[in-house]
């Protein structure tokens, strides 16, 4: 993500990568008190609070996985950003209007908010790209699923006992199907805005 030098709170994002329960445990001792009494004191409570932290967790995941997130801040910074932002947003879903929150003093460095913005870019890519995929035909989605975790695409087309060619050009054809999709769908707009 960044030319920054590593933050030695990187060990989290490893952490979450390698199924790390000591140090996952760590992260819910140090980090999540602060989210789930942020969230109490802004109309939650202690399960949406828990939600919020799990989705948090599973995009930072995603986003370490897919794009090797090397974090040059400190990980408390960071999370507690995406979860405040990802309540922000469900409680404008919630209510369909601006919120006011309580806002209480934490000091959030500008490696953080980076952080923050391009894990939420990340996200928003991510759940529009699933939603359109879900939009395509069985066929598309089934060649897709295939050629993303298959590399040759002769085994491909063995697997799905077709041609090479035949293969070939339907993935060609279904890719474009997914892209039209995801170009001509509202969010992808918004997404582009943030960039």
């Amino acid at each position: 993500m960044s030319n920054s030098k590593l933050h030695s709170d990187q060990k989290y994002i490893e952490a979450l990568l390698k199924n790390d329960t000591r140090l996952l445990v760590e992260i819910y001792e140090k980090f999540v008190p602060k989210v789930v009494g942020y969230i109490k004191k802004n109309n939650g409570d202690e399960s949406k609070a828990q939600d919020i932290v799990q989705e948090t967790l599973m995009t930072i995941y995603k986003q370490a996985k897919e794009n090797r997130l090397q974090l040059s801040c400190p990980f408390d910074a960071y999370f507690f950003l995406l979860c405040k932002r990802k309540w922000l947003n469900e409680l404008k879903k919630l209510s369909g209007k601006e919120v006011t929150i309580n806002e209480e003093v934490v000091s959030i460095d500008d490696e953080s908010v980076r952080f923050a913005d391009e894990t939420e870019i990340f996200n928003a890519k991510h759940e529009l790209f699933t939603e359109m995929f879900n939009l395509l035909g069985n066929a598309c989605k089934e060649l897709l699923k295939m050629t993303f975790t298959i590399k040759s695409m002769e085994e491909v087309a063995l697997k799905l006992g077709k041609s090479y060619g035949y293969v070939r050009k339907k993935k060609s054809l279904c890719i474009g199907q997914l892209t039209k999709l995801v170009q001509n769908a509202p969010k992808y707009n918004q997404i582009q805005d943030l960039l």
